[in-house]
């Protein structure tokens, strides 16, 4: 089996993005740069944003679905009401990055989602994943 460190992979890819885009055309006071560095750091704006990156995900996934009439009304609504709480959301959002959207009406989601759990790795290692090749 392989190991995949999680944390080299990220980096990797960020990288490969290169510089962060300026999100002000202006100037920023220092003040400003204090407070934007407060908000954007705090875990709370951490969930905020990730949670915004779920919303588009099932957004963009269903609207795609629908205009391919690939889902109907009825897995449509199955489909929402799972993405009413936190936890459905980011369930659904990552089966969503995992299938294609001809597979939308068959997500294997439940009625009310499973809590995430993290991912319980080496005692005292970063966080990894073991590819398991069939």
């Amino acid at each position: 089996m392989d190991s995949v460190q999680l944390n080299q992979l990220a980096d990797r890819i960020d990288s490969a993005f290169g510089g962060d885009m300026p999100f002000t055309d202006r100037a920023l006071s220092e003040s400003d740069i204090d407070t934007l560095n407060r908000v954007f750091a705090d875990a709370g704006y951490q969930r905020y944003l990730q949670d915004q990156v779920n919303r588009q995900i099932i957004r963009d996934y269903l609207t795609n679905a629908v205009l391919l009439n690939v889902i109907g009304s009825e897995e449509l609504t199955r489909l929402t009401e799972h993405a009413a709480s936190t936890e459905g959301r980011s369930e659904l959002s990552l089966y969503m990055l995992m299938n294609s959207v001809e597979q939308a009406g068959h997500l294997p989601i439940g009625a009310q989602p499973e809590p995430l759990q993290p991912l319980d790795g080496r005692p005292g290692g970063p966080p990894h994943l073991n590819l398991i090749r069939s």
